[in-house]
């Protein structure tokens, strides 16, 4: 069952470590191991050795946040089911972590956290990182990552959906709002300003 819910690769995936020099290309500008093969399910690479050795592979490239790997949710959600990970919006992309993040213990008021590390989330989520969710899945086995025809166009729904409802709640995220939420509508003239004036005022005659 295991097998079905969770690809092969990802926890090699979680479990390498990058942005050390390529061995290979050490000399050259970039030279950074931040790729990884879905393919050759191996250690992480540079941009040269892609060139060289997996051109016509299925490769994913993670960036870095705050220390912390991430990676590209238009990337990743072509090959995984990444539903109820929460996701930020870092440098104009929408991004989610692998792996989950050391944080201090939520204070009060916190009411939906990471069901594996207690990390605090939003409402839609469940993880607060891929990692997370494979724990969640070998532990509970409520939840997969396996993509298929009919949960893909409702990830991707969902995805949008969640992405409007989040934006104003994550200190990584941009400045990004709908102008509905800046500028409420303009209420209507009281009904009385209306009947204020009835007609042209007429002066009282003068007397004789």
């Amino acid at each position: 069952m295991g097998t079905m819910l969770v690809p092969p690769w990802l926890e090699p995936l979680l479990n390498t470590s990058f942005f050390n020099v390529c061995r290979i290309h050490g000399d050259a500008a970039r030279s950074e191991c931040n790729m990884f093969c879905l393919d050759c399910n191996e250690n992480a690479f540079c941009f040269y050795c892609r060139s060289s050795k997996h051109k016509d592979h299925q490769v994913i490239q993670i960036r870095r946040s705050s220390y912390h790997d991430v990676v590209r949710v238009a990337e990743i959600q072509k090959v995984l089911d990444i539903s109820g990970v929460q996701t930020y919006v870092i440098n104009s992309a929408r991004v989610l972590f692998l792996n989950e993040r050391p944080q201090p213990k939520s204070g009060k008021g916190v009411a939906h956290i990471c069901e594996i590390c207690g990390r605090s989330l939003l409402d839609p989520f469940r993880f607060c990182s891929l990692g997370c969710k494979l724990v969640g899945i070998k532990r509970n086995g409520d939840a997969s990552f396996t993509l298929d025809a009919k949960n893909e166009a409702s990830t991707m729904e969902g995805m949008s959906r969640r992405s409007v409802s989040s934006r104003h709640h994550q200190e990584e995220e941009l400045r990004e709002g709908s102008q509905q939420d800046m500028y409420p509508a303009t209420p209507s003239p009281p009904a009385s300003n209306a009947r204020r004036r009835k007609g042209i005022p007429h002066r009282a005659p003068f007397g004789s």
